[in-house]
């Protein structure tokens, strides 16, 4: 028999869920509120691509095989060596090549483990002192967009910060294009395989008969099942963002970790040109909101730090954009939780959710991923 499954959301999650869905044999039909496809993996259109959400991926788990398998992350851009000599490490108010020195040990120790039940701050101070614990942390805050990434669990920042930082062959990778090449492809073969796709369709109650994927924000999914908000909440990020394209110049730097305040700066252009035109650069910034701060704050925080790295950028702009982004940054694990403990993925009664966070592993996205990947499973099996 050819079970019926409706999708819910038609963003990473949704799509994933989609194709993992029809290639089981089931019927598909999905359904987006918005009028295109992607979710936070949407871009702006050329000749500036910038994303709403995360732009790479990291090659070190079954999210990325999965992708990888059917074409979904082909064409990779690599950065030039000349562009990542470029790269600094923001300390004590001043660029350096590289990290202090007791943060790199930090790095080498790969094999520790960390504690669950512990906050990385007094785990990671208790090793290499205070200093080096706060800066580990803000060094991952590019991961968690949190300004106080030390009060989660050790178990949880470790992991990061090793995948991220540690003595690793380098796993991240970039695709030509974006986030959006990829989206764009997902969409494409959800097509192909015969699922019927309904954009600027806004679902407000659970379809009857047939399995459900619910692949939206824990909002839109709390009233979907019906569940208090908090039933289905979960601890996230907080950070504000810069988009900004500039006429290039050598002086400008490519990559830059904040270890001062958990800020973070990145090239677009640096391992793909065609993401801006030619002769200028786009990159993002983000810097965490702290706890009572107001976003014009942060955002006056991230200009200064923007300064330092992109001298005289306010003359040179030729694409702006400013963004805040508040729950929609991946799950983040406060002490004595782990991904097993997030908001489960079998609702029962043939719903299933899916999204970046509820109970499954991974960082941001590849939580997306994973957990569409659970849900078609559970759903292509259900009768």
């Amino acid at each position: 028999m050819t079970t019926d499954i409706t999708i819910i959301g038609g963003g990473l999650a949704g799509l994933t869920a989609s194709v993992a869905c029809a290639e089981a044999g089931a019927n598909v039909l999905l359904y987006e509120a918005h009028r295109t496809l992607g979710g936070r993996g949407r871009a702006t259109p050329p000749p500036y691509i910038a994303h709403d959400g995360a732009h790479v991926f990291y090659a070190d788990g079954p999210h990325y095989r999965w992708l990888a398998e059917r074409g979904f992350v082909k064409g990779l851009g690599w950065p030039s060596p000349a562009a990542l000599a470029k790269a600094r490490f923001r300390v004590g108010g001043r660029l350096r090549l590289a990290p202090p020195a007791r943060m790199l040990r930090a790095q080498s120790r790969r094999w520790l483990k960390a504690p669950v039940d512990e906050d990385f701050g007094t785990w990671a101070a208790a090793r290499w002192g205070e200093d080096t614990a706060r800066h580990m942390a803000n060094a991952i805050s590019v991961v968690t967009y949190d300004a106080d990434t030390g009060r989660l669990s050790a178990a949880f920042v470790w992991d990061l910060f090793q995948r991220v930082l540690g003595p690793n062959v380098p796993a991240i990778r970039w695709v030509r294009g974006g986030w959006q090449t990829v989206i764009d492809r997902m969409s494409a073969r959800a097509a192909e395989l015969g699922v019927k796709i309904e954009t600027g369709s806004r679902v407000d109650a659970l379809p009857e008969g047939g399995p459900v994927v619910v692949a939206t924000g824990p909002d839109a999914a709390a009233r979907l099942l019906g569940a208090a908000a908090g039933d289905l909440a979960w601890p996230g990020g907080h950070a504000v963002l810069l988009d900004v394209a500039v006429r290039a110049s050598r002086r400008d730097r490519t990559l830059a970790f904040d270890l001062d305040e958990g800020g973070f700066h990145e090239s677009y252009t640096m391992q793909d040109l065609g993401m801006a035109p030619a002769g200028e650069s786009l990159y993002q910034l983000q810097m965490p909101v702290r706890d009572g701060e107001p976003h014009d704050g942060a955002h006056r925080r991230l200009r200064s730090f923007a300064d330092e790295l992109l001298p005289g950028w306010a003359d040179r702009v030729t694409f702006r954009r400013s963004a805040v982004a508040k729950g929609r940054t991946g799950a983040l694990d406060l002490p004595g939780r782990t991904w097993r403990d997030r908001p489960a993925i079998d609702r029962g009664g043939g719903v299933y959710l899916a999204g970046d966070t509820v109970a499954a592993p991974g960082m941001r996205g590849e939580i997306s991923i994973n957990s569409a990947l659970a849900a078609a499973r559970l759903a292509a099996g259900a009768p």
